[in-house]
């Protein structure tokens, strides 16, 4: 498989469970996407955006539950700053799905 990864690389993806708690249309963005809030419980509420505007309303995003990175460094879209990258699975002409837990966890659980 090409890229393949070391244990020791994936041990250092810190992805963890959250709550989206603001949801939005991303005007300035290039592409058709949402701006959010993400609530981590301990380690805090994160911004970031999200291309899953042909899925989800911002509406059906809030009290959603998505699993995302939380250890790239801060990156500029558009006019904020992106601070996790939302994980979920593209599924053809651009549709992207959450991933989503199968049942409510507490904010901040990690993956492993």
């Amino acid at each position: 498989m090409p890229n393949e990864l070391s244990w020791s690389d994936f041990t250092k993806v810190e992805m963890r469970i959250g709550t989206i708690i603001e949801a939005e249309i991303f005007q300035e963005a290039r592409n058709p996407a949402y701006k959010m809030i993400i609530d981590f419980g301990a380690i805090g509420k994160r911004k970031t955006s999200a291309q899953v505007t042909k899925l989800y309303t911002p509406d059906a995003l809030l009290g959603k539950q998505v699993v995302a990175v939380v250890n790239f460094p801060p990156k500029q879209i558009a006019n904020i700053m992106s601070e996790c990258l939302v994980l979920g699975g593209v599924v053809g002409n651009g549709e992207v799905t959450l991933i989503q837990p199968e049942r409510e966890v507490k904010n901040g659980t990690k993956i492993g």
